[in-house]
């Protein structure tokens, strides 16, 4: 398998220094006022899939790759991470760093002395990657920013802020094996360093214990999409290790609730006070995150729609594709409507633009005109607040836009008239048919013709040739004429 440098020569066909000069003692010499592109090295560098197993020469990495900003080695062959810090001691300018699909589950046990100054992006998707190597890292690189952790296979984090887990969960609904281990595990948080080789892949599939970390200041973006974690209490860990977090990415997350205590009663719970604890748990570590992504979960409850209200800067929200919505009898407008309604803060929902202020307040008039109809103890806490804010509202007037059922109309043949009553939603043959009895003539015998009373000066009749038309979209009213016509 390739060197880092080998790949880069097989890619961008970079030869040697001396082999450039050789070459060029044949040659006539030309000047051109920028570097030769055989030995400048672009700095936003893309290997992936290379098959890249190893680093290669340190000085020739050293002088080949010192400009580099941006690094994608996603789904190569690296395996040890002193590969990986092998490679990136030589790009001192390197910003941003793809690592994924690569397999490096194995802990780091060696890390650099010299911390990485610039880095600011690193994705670390679908590389199994357990959370005391994510810990290290986060020691190396002060300057982290956007952390992508997604497809990892995590079921907890382990890594936490606190001396103890105050914020266990108290939901026994669930008993299988890994929600005992999780109960299990939350009484073994240990701060110290040991067995740094022994802890395998706990951080994907199983916990053995927490690690208690310092809090990360610089991580504002953090992305941990399709990771198995179901608990709430979970996440909490995630704010309190990045409490600076502005953006938090979800998706295919089967999250329950956003409450680190799930309860039955959750529809209970949301006629609670604004300060009750369930709420405020949900929010406290989390008080600068302008951007939650949910979509996907396994949240099936209003009240977690309530709790993202307790969020004091969220303004983006994205809540797709909950088991919530396929239960709710209304329309997907109605839907978001009712979301708009409750988060007063939010701007944005499911991207798109951003929320104005009429379809701000048309979302909480419908809100209120819902509920008004509701017994009071099914209404939730922010109906209140919107009836504080719009008052009282009127029902909107109901009308109905369907044609009369049945309608009279004058049947005339040849010197005989005849009034009835017919039904709107029959069809002509089924009209024809009806005639025929009372005129005694064969329906296949008939031809019918409609005179609308009020335009018969103007237009005259109308065959009613489509026997399968029924007679509403004729727009027949009582007063109108059928003029009937025996074949020869």
């Amino acid at each position: 398998m390739p060197t880092l440098l080998e790949a880069l020569e097989e890619k961008y066909g970079y030869a040697h220094t001396s082999d450039i000069e050789a070459e060029a003692e044949l040659l006539v010499s030309i000047f051109v006022p920028k570097r030769p592109p055989r030995i400048s090295v672009p700095t936003v560098l893309v290997l992936n899939d290379c098959g890249i197993d190893q680093a290669g020469s340190a000085d020739d990495l050293k002088k080949k790759c010192c400009t580099v900003k941006e690094l994608d080695l996603a789904q190569n062959k690296l395996e040890n991470w002193n590969e990986v810090f092998n490679i990136l001691s030589h790009m001192p300018r390197i910003e941003f760093v793809n690592l994924s699909l690569n397999r490096l589950e194995r802990p780091i046990i060696s890390p650099p002395v010299n911390r990485i100054d610039n880095l600011r992006s690193l994705v670390l998707n679908n590389t199994k990657l357990n959370w005391f190597s994510v810990e290290e890292l986060l020691k190396l690189l002060p300057s982290l920013e956007e952390l992508h952790l997604s497809l990892n296979e995590y079921t907890h984090v382990l890594l936490d802020t606190l001396d103890e887990d105050n914020h266990r969960s108290r939901n026994n609904s669930s008993n299988n094996d890994d929600d005992h281990q999780y109960e299990h595990s939350t009484s073994m948080m240990s701060s110290s360093d040991d067995d740094d080789a022994s802890v395998g892949s706990e951080g994907s599939s199983c916990c053995n214990g927490y690690r208690k970390t310092n809090a990360h200041e610089g991580v504002r973006k953090l992305h941990l999409n399709g990771n198995p974690i179901r608990d709430w209490n979970e996440i909490c860990r995630l704010g309190r290790v990045f409490p600076k977090l502005e953006a938090l990415v979800l998706a295919d997350c089967p999250l329950r609730s956003v409450s680190p205590s799930p309860s039955i009663n959750d529809d209970i719970n949301s006629m609670k006070n604004d300060e009750d604890d369930d709420y405020h748990l949900s929010y406290e570590h989390f008080q600068n995150l302008q951007l939650l992504n949910l979509s996907n979960a396994d949240i099936n409850s209003w009240t977690d729609i309530d709790r993202l209200s307790k969020f004091p800067a969220l303004k983006n929200l994205r809540v797709q594709n909950w088991k919530l919505w396929s239960k709710c009898d209304s329309t997907e407008h109605e839907r978001r409507q009712f979301v708009i309604a409750r988060l007063p803060h939010i701007e944005i929902l499911n991207g798109g633009g951003r929320i104005g202020f009429e379809e701000r307040e048309d979302a909480e008039r419908a809100f209120i005109r819902f509920y008004m109809e509701k017994p009071e103890q099914e209404r939730p806490s922010r109906y209140a607040e919107l009836i504080a804010k719009h008052g009282k509202i009127d029902p909107l007037v109901k009308i109905d836009l369907r044609p009369e059922k049945k309608v009279q109309v004058k049947f005339i043949f040849e010197d005989r008239i005849e009034n009835r009553f017919v039904d709107v939603y029959k069809s002509v043959t089924d009209l024809k048919h009806r005639l025929g009895k009372l005129f005694g003539i064969a329906p296949c015998k008939m031809r019918l013709y409609y005179v609308d009373q009020t335009y018969e000066n103007q237009m005259g009749p109308e065959e009613m040739k489509y026997p399968n038309k029924q007679l509403y979209s004729y727009n027949i009213a009582t007063g109108d004429k059928i003029l009937i016509e025996q074949k020869k």
